[in-house]
C-alpha cells in the first residue's frame, strides 16, 4: 500500500527549485531567451510602448504609480513579516494582521505588475538586454510563488498554531525574497 509523502509542499518546492537550476544551467535557457526577442520587439510597437516613448509625462505618471504601489507592497510585507517574527504588534492576533495585509498585498501587487508592464513596453529592447531585469523577474516570480504557495497555505488556517520558529523562518525568507526584488529593481535604474 503506497504512502503519501510526509511533506508534499516541501518536496514540491525542492523539485521546482531543482528544475529552475537545471533550466538556468542548460542550453534550453539560451534558446528560450533568444525566442523572446520578437515578443519584446512587439511590446515596443504596442500602444503602451508608443505612449511610453512619445509622452514622457504619461511614463512619469505610471512610474509614480509604480513606485507608490511598490511602497504599499513593501509596507504590507514588512508589517506582516515583522508580526510573524514577533517584532511588532505582539498584542494583536496574527491573523488580524495577516489578512488585511494580504488583501492590500494583492491590490498593490496587481498595480505593480500592470504599471511595470507599461513601463517595460516603452523600453522593451533595452530591458531585454539587461541581465538584472531577468534577475528581477526571477526574484518577483519567486516572491509571488512563495507568498501564494508557501506562506499563505502554511499560515491560512491559524497562524497561531504554527510554531514560532517556523513563523520566524517564513518571515525572514519572505523579507529576503522581497528585498531581492526591490534591490534588483533599483539596480535596473543604475544599469544602461
Amino acid at each position: 500500500m503506497p504512502t503519501a509523502l510526509p511533506f508534499p509542499r516541501t518536496v514540491s518546492t525542492a523539485l521546482l527549485l531543482a528544475l529552475g537550476v537545471y533550466f538556468a544551467l542548460s542550453e534550453i535557457r539560451i534558446e528560450w531567451y533568444a525566442s523572446l526577442r520578437p515578443f519584446f520587439e512587439w511590446m515596443e510597437t504596442t500602444a503602451f510602448g508608443r505612449l511610453g516613448k512619445s509622452y514622457g509625462g504619461a511614463f512619469a505618471l505610471v512610474q509614480a504609480m509604480h513606485l507608490l504601489s511598490m511602497a504599499v507592497l513593501g509596507g504590507t510585507v514588512l508589517v506582516s513579516d515583522a508580526r510573524l517574527m514577533g517584532i511588532v504588534l505582539k498584542n494583536v492576533p496574527i491573523n488580524q494582521v495577516l489578512e488585511p495585509c494580504h488583501r492590500l498585498f494583492n491590490c498593490s501587487l496587481s498595480l505593480v505588475v500592470l504599471s511595470g508592464v507599461f513601463m517595460a513596453c516603452g523600453v522593451a529592447i533595452k530591458v531585454y538586454y539587461l541581465e538584472v531585469f531577468w534577475y528581477k523577474m526571477l526574484a518577483l516570480a519567486m516572491g509571488v510563488l512563495f507568498a501564494y504557495f508557501v506562506r499563505r497555505p502554511l499560515l491560512k488556517p491559524s497562524a497561531e498554531a504554527v510554531p514560532q520558529r517556523l513563523r520566524t523562518l517564513v518571515g525572514v525568507a519572505s523579507l529576503m525574497t522581497w528585498f531581492t526584488v526591490a534591490a534588483t529593481g533599483r539596480w535596473i535604474g543604475f544599469s544602461g
